[in-house]
Protein backbone atom coordinates (compact mmCIF):
# COMPACT_ATOMS: atom_id res chain seq x y z
CA UNK A 1 0.00 0.00 0.00
CA UNK A 2 1.18 3.53 -0.70
CA UNK A 3 2.07 5.59 2.32
CA UNK A 4 0.63 8.87 3.57
CA UNK A 5 2.52 12.09 4.15
CA UNK A 6 3.95 12.70 7.58
CA UNK A 7 2.20 16.06 7.60
CA UNK A 8 -1.30 14.62 7.23
CA UNK A 9 -0.56 11.92 9.80
CA UNK A 10 0.18 14.67 12.34
CA UNK A 11 -3.39 15.94 12.26
CA UNK A 12 -6.80 14.38 12.84
CA UNK A 13 -10.46 15.21 12.43
CA UNK A 14 -11.49 18.10 14.68
CA UNK A 15 -12.74 17.17 18.14
CA UNK A 16 -15.72 19.40 17.46
CA UNK A 17 -16.91 16.97 14.79
CA UNK A 18 -16.68 14.08 17.25
CA UNK A 19 -19.08 15.88 19.58
CA UNK A 20 -21.57 16.48 16.77
CA UNK A 21 -21.55 12.82 15.81
CA UNK A 22 -22.11 11.73 19.42
CA UNK A 23 -25.28 13.80 19.76
CA UNK A 24 -28.71 12.41 19.04
CA UNK A 25 -31.16 13.67 16.45
CA UNK A 26 -32.90 16.89 17.45
CA UNK A 27 -30.24 17.95 19.96
CA UNK A 28 -29.83 21.66 20.72
CA UNK A 29 -26.60 22.65 19.04
CA UNK A 30 -24.50 25.01 21.15
CA UNK A 31 -21.34 23.83 19.44
CA UNK A 32 -21.68 25.54 16.07
CA UNK A 33 -19.73 28.72 15.33
CA UNK A 34 -22.30 30.12 12.94
CA UNK A 35 -24.62 33.12 13.32
CA UNK A 36 -28.29 32.19 13.07
CA UNK A 37 -29.12 35.24 10.94
CA UNK A 38 -29.69 35.12 7.18
CA UNK A 39 -27.08 36.73 4.96
CA UNK A 40 -27.99 40.29 3.94
CA UNK A 41 -30.72 40.35 1.30
CA UNK A 42 -28.76 42.79 -0.87
CA UNK A 43 -25.75 40.44 -0.79
CA UNK A 44 -27.80 37.46 -1.92
CA UNK A 45 -29.44 39.56 -4.62
CA UNK A 46 -26.07 40.75 -5.92
CA UNK A 47 -24.93 37.15 -6.36
CA UNK A 48 -28.19 36.19 -8.08
CA UNK A 49 -28.00 39.19 -10.41
CA UNK A 50 -24.41 38.38 -11.35
CA UNK A 51 -25.30 34.76 -12.06
CA UNK A 52 -28.31 35.61 -14.21
CA UNK A 53 -26.34 38.25 -16.14
CA UNK A 54 -23.59 35.73 -16.89
CA UNK A 55 -21.03 37.83 -15.00
CA UNK A 56 -20.04 35.08 -12.58
CA UNK A 57 -19.25 32.28 -15.04
CA UNK A 58 -15.52 32.86 -15.43
CA UNK A 59 -12.47 32.93 -13.23
CA UNK A 60 -11.78 36.21 -11.51
CA UNK A 61 -8.27 37.52 -10.95
CA UNK A 62 -6.26 35.29 -8.63
CA UNK A 63 -6.37 37.99 -5.98
CA UNK A 64 -10.11 38.45 -6.45
CA UNK A 65 -12.26 41.00 -8.24
CA UNK A 66 -10.72 44.46 -8.15
CA UNK A 67 -14.02 46.03 -7.09
CA UNK A 68 -14.23 43.67 -4.09
CA UNK A 69 -10.63 44.35 -3.11
CA UNK A 70 -11.35 48.06 -3.33
CA UNK A 71 -14.31 47.56 -1.00
CA UNK A 72 -12.13 45.61 1.44
CA UNK A 73 -9.45 48.32 1.32
CA UNK A 74 -12.10 50.96 2.01
CA UNK A 75 -13.46 48.90 4.92
CA UNK A 76 -10.04 48.75 6.60
CA UNK A 77 -9.37 52.43 5.94
CA UNK A 78 -12.67 53.30 7.58
CA UNK A 79 -12.38 50.87 10.50
CA UNK A 80 -8.65 50.95 11.30
CA UNK A 81 -7.36 53.94 9.36
CA UNK A 82 -5.14 51.64 7.29
CA UNK A 83 -4.16 52.89 3.83
CA UNK A 84 -3.99 49.50 2.09
CA UNK A 85 -3.80 49.21 -1.68
CA UNK A 86 -6.32 46.80 -3.27
CA UNK A 87 -3.25 45.13 -4.83
CA UNK A 88 -2.15 44.13 -1.32
CA UNK A 89 -5.26 42.06 -0.64
CA UNK A 90 -5.98 38.46 -1.60
CA UNK A 91 -9.58 37.26 -1.56
CA UNK A 92 -9.69 33.67 -0.31
CA UNK A 93 -12.12 30.80 0.19
CA UNK A 94 -13.05 31.92 3.68
CA UNK A 95 -10.83 32.90 6.58
CA UNK A 96 -9.61 29.30 6.76
CA UNK A 97 -7.81 29.55 3.43
CA UNK A 98 -6.47 32.96 4.40
CA UNK A 99 -4.83 31.37 7.47
CA UNK A 100 -3.54 28.54 5.30
CA UNK A 101 -1.83 30.75 2.71
CA UNK A 102 -0.36 32.98 5.41
CA UNK A 103 1.27 30.04 7.16
CA UNK A 104 2.37 28.25 3.99
CA UNK A 105 4.06 31.41 2.71
CA UNK A 106 6.01 32.09 5.90
CA UNK A 107 6.76 28.79 7.67
CA UNK A 108 9.65 26.47 6.81
CA UNK A 109 10.00 22.88 7.99
CA UNK A 110 10.71 22.88 11.72
CA UNK A 111 9.84 26.56 12.22
CA UNK A 112 7.87 27.35 15.35
CA UNK A 113 4.51 29.11 15.39
CA UNK A 114 3.30 30.44 18.73
CA UNK A 115 -0.46 29.91 19.14
CA UNK A 116 -2.99 30.61 21.91
CA UNK A 117 -4.13 27.62 23.98
CA UNK A 118 -7.06 27.20 24.06
CA UNK A 119 -7.32 28.56 20.53
CA UNK A 120 -9.06 28.01 17.22
CA UNK A 121 -8.46 24.41 16.10
CA UNK A 122 -7.00 25.39 12.72
CA UNK A 123 -3.94 27.14 14.16
CA UNK A 124 -2.37 23.90 15.34
CA UNK A 125 -3.42 21.82 12.31
CA UNK A 126 -2.43 24.35 9.63
CA UNK A 127 0.96 24.88 11.28
CA UNK A 128 1.57 21.14 11.09
CA UNK A 129 0.43 21.01 7.46
CA UNK A 130 3.03 23.71 6.75
CA UNK A 131 5.56 21.35 8.40
CA UNK A 132 5.95 23.73 11.31
CA UNK A 133 5.88 23.16 15.05
CA UNK A 134 3.01 24.67 17.07
CA UNK A 135 4.06 26.24 20.36
CA UNK A 136 0.93 26.62 22.50
CA UNK A 137 0.90 29.32 25.19
CA UNK A 138 -1.73 29.39 27.96
CA UNK A 139 -4.13 32.28 28.33
CA UNK A 140 -4.74 34.50 31.32
CA UNK A 141 -7.48 33.63 33.80
CA UNK A 142 -9.83 35.94 31.90
CA UNK A 143 -8.96 33.97 28.73
CA UNK A 144 -7.22 36.89 26.99
CA UNK A 145 -3.91 36.34 25.19
CA UNK A 146 -0.98 37.47 27.34
CA UNK A 147 1.74 39.33 25.35
CA UNK A 148 4.28 38.47 28.03
CA UNK A 149 3.77 34.74 27.49
CA UNK A 150 3.87 35.20 23.72
CA UNK A 151 7.18 37.04 23.97
CA UNK A 152 8.63 34.46 26.35
CA UNK A 153 7.80 31.71 23.86
CA UNK A 154 9.70 33.31 20.98
CA UNK A 155 13.00 31.67 20.04
CA UNK A 156 15.41 31.86 17.12
CA UNK A 157 13.21 29.23 15.43
CA UNK A 158 9.97 31.25 15.67
CA UNK A 159 8.52 32.20 12.30
CA UNK A 160 5.21 33.63 13.51
CA UNK A 161 2.77 34.05 16.35
CA UNK A 162 -1.00 34.06 16.03
CA UNK A 163 -3.36 36.39 17.86
CA UNK A 164 -7.14 36.27 17.69
CA UNK A 165 -9.41 39.03 18.97
CA UNK A 166 -12.33 38.74 19.46
CA UNK A 167 -11.40 35.16 20.20
CA UNK A 168 -12.65 31.71 19.34
CA UNK A 169 -13.27 29.69 21.52
CA UNK A 170 -13.06 32.22 24.34
CA UNK A 171 -15.05 35.28 23.33
CA UNK A 172 -12.22 37.39 24.79
CA UNK A 173 -11.27 40.77 23.31
CA UNK A 174 -7.69 41.99 23.62
CA UNK A 175 -7.16 45.46 25.10
CA UNK A 176 -5.52 48.24 23.09
CA UNK A 177 -2.50 47.95 25.40
CA UNK A 178 -2.11 44.25 24.62
CA UNK A 179 -2.55 44.80 20.88
CA UNK A 180 0.14 47.48 20.95
CA UNK A 181 2.39 44.94 22.64
CA UNK A 182 1.72 42.37 19.90
CA UNK A 183 2.82 44.96 17.34
CA UNK A 184 5.93 45.77 19.35
CA UNK A 185 6.85 42.09 19.64
CA UNK A 186 6.51 41.66 15.87
CA UNK A 187 8.71 44.71 15.29
CA UNK A 188 11.41 44.11 17.90
CA UNK A 189 11.78 40.37 17.38
CA UNK A 190 11.37 40.59 13.59
CA UNK A 191 8.77 37.85 13.70
CA UNK A 192 5.45 37.67 11.87
CA UNK A 193 2.21 38.42 13.70
CA UNK A 194 -0.81 36.74 12.09
CA UNK A 195 -3.87 38.55 13.38
CA UNK A 196 -7.14 36.63 13.02
CA UNK A 197 -9.88 39.26 13.08
CA UNK A 198 -12.87 37.40 11.66
CA UNK A 199 -15.10 38.37 14.63
CA UNK A 200 -14.08 42.02 14.39
CA UNK A 201 -17.58 43.51 14.44
CA UNK A 202 -18.93 41.45 17.35
CA UNK A 203 -17.63 43.41 20.34
CA UNK A 204 -19.84 44.19 23.34
CA UNK A 205 -17.45 45.91 25.73
CA UNK A 206 -14.54 48.08 24.61
CA UNK A 207 -13.34 48.29 21.02
CA UNK A 208 -11.60 46.09 18.48
CA UNK A 209 -7.96 46.93 17.82
CA UNK A 210 -5.61 45.45 15.23
CA UNK A 211 -1.81 45.09 15.52
CA UNK A 212 -1.51 46.47 11.99
CA UNK A 213 -2.59 49.85 13.37
CA UNK A 214 0.51 50.08 15.56
CA UNK A 215 3.29 48.07 13.88
CA UNK A 216 6.22 50.04 12.50
CA UNK A 217 7.38 47.16 10.29
CA UNK A 218 5.47 45.05 7.76
CA UNK A 219 5.48 42.10 10.17
CA UNK A 220 1.69 41.89 10.49
CA UNK A 221 -0.64 39.86 8.28
CA UNK A 222 -4.37 40.33 8.87
CA UNK A 223 -6.95 37.61 8.22
CA UNK A 224 -10.63 38.49 7.96
CA UNK A 225 -13.79 37.23 6.31
CA UNK A 226 -17.46 37.89 5.59
CA UNK A 227 -18.46 34.72 7.43
CA UNK A 228 -19.01 36.11 10.92
CA UNK A 229 -19.14 39.82 10.02
CA UNK A 230 -22.20 39.37 7.78
CA UNK A 231 -23.48 35.87 8.64
CA UNK A 232 -22.16 34.45 5.37
CA UNK A 233 -20.35 31.31 6.54
CA UNK A 234 -21.53 29.23 3.59
CA UNK A 235 -20.42 31.75 0.97
CA UNK A 236 -16.75 31.09 1.79
CA UNK A 237 -15.25 34.52 1.20
CA UNK A 238 -12.36 35.74 3.29
CA UNK A 239 -9.25 37.77 2.68
CA UNK A 240 -5.74 38.46 3.83
CA UNK A 241 -4.04 41.85 3.69
CA UNK A 242 -0.38 42.63 4.18
CA UNK A 243 2.60 44.33 2.56
CA UNK A 244 3.19 43.89 -1.19
CA UNK A 245 6.14 41.58 -0.62
CA UNK A 246 4.15 39.27 1.64
CA UNK A 247 1.07 39.32 -0.59
CA UNK A 248 3.17 38.32 -3.59
CA UNK A 249 4.26 35.15 -1.76
CA UNK A 250 0.81 34.36 -0.42
CA UNK A 251 -0.82 34.67 -3.83
CA UNK A 252 1.65 32.09 -5.13
CA UNK A 253 0.12 29.59 -2.70
CA UNK A 254 -3.43 30.74 -3.32
CA UNK A 255 -3.26 30.51 -7.11
CA UNK A 256 -2.33 26.83 -7.02
CA UNK A 257 -4.59 25.83 -4.13
CA UNK A 258 -7.68 27.76 -5.14
CA UNK A 259 -7.10 29.79 -8.36
CA UNK A 260 -9.72 32.27 -7.12
CA UNK A 261 -12.59 32.47 -4.67
CA UNK A 262 -16.08 31.70 -5.98
CA UNK A 263 -17.15 34.46 -8.39
CA UNK A 264 -20.84 34.62 -7.31
CA UNK A 265 -19.75 34.76 -3.67
CA UNK A 266 -17.38 37.62 -4.43
CA UNK A 267 -20.27 39.67 -5.83
CA UNK A 268 -22.22 38.94 -2.65
CA UNK A 269 -19.27 39.92 -0.45
CA UNK A 270 -18.82 43.22 -2.27
CA UNK A 271 -22.48 44.04 -1.78
CA UNK A 272 -22.27 43.12 1.92
CA UNK A 273 -19.30 45.43 2.43
CA UNK A 274 -20.69 48.38 0.48
CA UNK A 275 -24.42 48.09 1.16
CA UNK A 276 -26.58 48.76 4.25
CA UNK A 277 -24.90 47.74 7.51
CA UNK A 278 -27.92 47.46 9.81
CA UNK A 279 -27.47 43.69 10.13
CA UNK A 280 -24.13 44.19 11.88
CA UNK A 281 -25.63 46.22 14.72
CA UNK A 282 -28.66 43.92 14.91
CA UNK A 283 -26.51 40.82 15.30
CA UNK A 284 -24.24 42.43 17.90
CA UNK A 285 -27.18 43.60 20.02
CA UNK A 286 -28.83 40.18 19.80
CA UNK A 287 -25.65 38.31 20.71
CA UNK A 288 -25.08 40.58 23.70
CA UNK A 289 -28.61 39.86 24.93
CA UNK A 290 -28.02 36.13 24.55
CA UNK A 291 -24.63 36.38 26.26
CA UNK A 292 -26.24 37.96 29.30
CA UNK A 293 -28.96 35.30 29.35
CA UNK A 294 -26.33 32.56 29.15
CA UNK A 295 -24.09 34.05 31.84
CA UNK A 296 -27.01 34.45 34.24
CA UNK A 297 -28.07 30.87 33.56
CA UNK A 298 -24.57 29.48 34.06
CA UNK A 299 -24.25 31.37 37.35
CA UNK A 300 -27.58 29.94 38.53
CA UNK A 301 -26.32 26.44 37.69
CA UNK A 302 -23.12 27.09 39.65
CA UNK A 303 -20.67 27.28 36.75
CA UNK A 304 -17.92 29.89 36.84
CA UNK A 305 -17.41 31.65 33.51
CA UNK A 306 -15.13 34.54 32.49
CA UNK A 307 -17.31 37.21 30.86
CA UNK A 308 -16.88 37.10 27.07
CA UNK A 309 -16.69 40.60 25.61
CA UNK A 310 -16.98 39.65 21.94
CA UNK A 311 -17.73 36.94 19.36
CA UNK A 312 -20.53 34.58 20.46
CA UNK A 313 -18.78 32.02 22.65
CA UNK A 314 -18.44 31.45 26.37
CA UNK A 315 -16.01 29.08 28.11
CA UNK A 316 -17.19 28.12 31.58
CA UNK A 317 -15.19 25.92 33.87
CA UNK A 318 -17.00 22.58 34.07
CA UNK A 319 -16.75 19.45 36.23
CA UNK A 320 -15.54 16.15 34.83
CA UNK A 321 -18.23 14.37 32.84
CA UNK A 322 -20.25 17.53 32.23
CA UNK A 323 -19.90 17.56 28.44
CA UNK A 324 -20.97 13.93 28.12
CA UNK A 325 -23.89 14.55 30.48
CA UNK A 326 -25.00 17.47 28.32
CA UNK A 327 -24.81 15.37 25.16
CA UNK A 328 -26.85 12.62 26.84
CA UNK A 329 -29.52 15.23 27.53
CA UNK A 330 -29.55 16.53 23.99
CA UNK A 331 -27.30 19.60 24.24
CA UNK A 332 -24.12 19.86 22.18
CA UNK A 333 -21.26 21.70 23.87
CA UNK A 334 -17.60 21.25 22.98
CA UNK A 335 -14.97 20.09 25.48
CA UNK A 336 -12.29 22.68 26.05
CA UNK A 337 -9.48 20.24 25.28
CA UNK A 338 -10.65 20.22 21.64
CA UNK A 339 -8.98 23.64 21.48
CA UNK A 340 -5.74 22.69 23.21
CA UNK A 341 -4.47 21.01 26.35
CA UNK A 342 -4.97 24.15 28.44
CA UNK A 343 -8.67 24.01 27.57
CA UNK A 344 -9.12 20.97 29.80
CA UNK A 345 -11.68 21.66 32.50
CA UNK A 346 -13.58 24.09 30.30
CA UNK A 347 -16.33 23.76 27.70
CA UNK A 348 -17.07 26.02 24.75
CA UNK A 349 -20.67 27.13 24.40
CA UNK A 350 -21.86 28.99 21.33
CA UNK A 351 -24.85 31.22 21.96
CA UNK A 352 -25.49 31.84 18.27
CA UNK A 353 -28.91 30.25 18.62
CA UNK A 354 -32.37 31.58 19.46
CA UNK A 355 -33.40 32.55 22.97
CA UNK A 356 -35.97 29.78 23.29
CA UNK A 357 -33.45 27.04 22.53
CA UNK A 358 -30.84 28.70 24.73
CA UNK A 359 -33.27 28.79 27.65
CA UNK A 360 -34.16 25.13 27.17
CA UNK A 361 -30.48 24.22 26.85
CA UNK A 362 -29.73 25.92 30.18
CA UNK A 363 -32.40 23.79 31.89
CA UNK A 364 -30.82 20.65 30.44
CA UNK A 365 -27.31 21.82 31.40
CA UNK A 366 -28.52 22.32 34.96
CA UNK A 367 -29.68 18.70 35.01
CA UNK A 368 -26.34 17.62 33.54
CA UNK A 369 -24.45 19.54 36.20
CA UNK A 370 -26.51 17.96 39.00
CA UNK A 371 -25.87 14.52 37.51
CA UNK A 372 -22.07 14.81 37.71
CA UNK A 373 -21.83 16.35 41.17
Amino acid sequence: MTHFSDRVERISISGIREVFEAAGEGAINLGLGQPDFPAPEHARQAAADAIMAGEADAYTENKGMLSLREAIAAKHEGDQGIDRSPDDIVVTAGGSEALHVALEAHVNGGDEVVIPDPGFVSYDALTKLADGEPVPVPLRDDLTIDPIRVEEAITDDTAAFVVNSPGNPTGAVSSEEDVREFARIADEHDVLCISDEVYEYTVFDGEHHSPVEYAESDNVVVVNSTSKLFSMTGWRVGWVHASSERIERMVRVHQYVQACASAPAQYAAEAALTGPQELVDEMTASFEERRDLLLDGLADIGLECPTPTGAFYAMPKVPEGFVDACIERGVIVVPGEAFGSHGAGYARISYATNVEELTEALDRMAAAYDAVQ
